[in-house]
């Protein structure tokens, strides 16, 4: 099932009315298979472009570096246990319950994100692309960093038990200087405390609905 693409503001806040015109610039059918597809590719080889970066509680890192920003691309493969597909899918997908337990919600971003739930060959896969806009009527604010640039692909799939696969694709670029060890904390470090973040919020979220 999929909807239009939502439009979001500075913190997870939804964008004015007036700024449903950038709507347009949605996803196509072919990014959306393209993401479903990362769930089923072999670990990136040893010898290639992408790098094991880390392995650490049943998730796996890969980095890429970018040449044009100096940063890093990322892909995630992991798991939650004890965790539904949807109920992930339904968590990542309310901004507002996600002020309430991840921490990294500070930084300003404005961008636009689409959720499906895909019927690939009988196989149930949510999909929820995300990429950044720029939308006149969400001005910077002082003081407050706003990310120009910032993709990612989500793609959450049944472990067959009681919890899910999960596939993530990453990339922001803050702008300015980042330090070596910031980037470092941030992928191993941060992306697998977020991971244990969201899973303790799934939980959380089914006692309080």
């Amino acid at each position: 099932m999929a909807g239009p693409p939502e439009l979001e503001g500075a913190v997870g806040m939804a964008a004015p009315p007036e700024a449903e015109e950038t709507l347009s610039r949605g996803f196509s059918e072919e990014q959306f298979g393209a993401a479903c597809r990362e769930l089923d590719q072999p670990a990136p080889a040893a010898a290639g472009p992408w790098q094991l970066l880390v392995e650490t509680m049943g998730v796996r890192i890969y980095r890429l570096y970018h040449e044009q920003s100096g940063l890093y691309e990322y892909k995630i493969f992991g798991g939650l246990a004890d965790v539904p597909p949807k109920l992930c899918a339904d968590v990542y997908m309310d901004l507002d319950f996600r002020k309430e337990w991840d921490q990294y919600v500070k930084v300003q971003y404005v961008y636009i994100r689409e959720c499906r739930e895909m019927d690939v060959h009988g196989r149930k896969i949510w999909v929820v692309l995300a990429k950044s806009v720029a939308v006149p009527q969400c001005p910077e604010k002082p003081g407050i960093i706003r990310v120009k640039s910032y993709k990612q692909s989500l793609v959450i799939e049944s472990d067959g038990k009681a919890g899910c696969k999960v596939y993530m694709y990453y990339f922001d670029n803050p702008g300015g200087m980042i330090p070596t060890w910031l980037v470092n904390w941030a992928a191993k470090s941060g992306v697998p405390a977020f991971l244990k973040d969201i899973q303790r919020a799934c939980l959380n979220y089914t006692k309080s609905t």
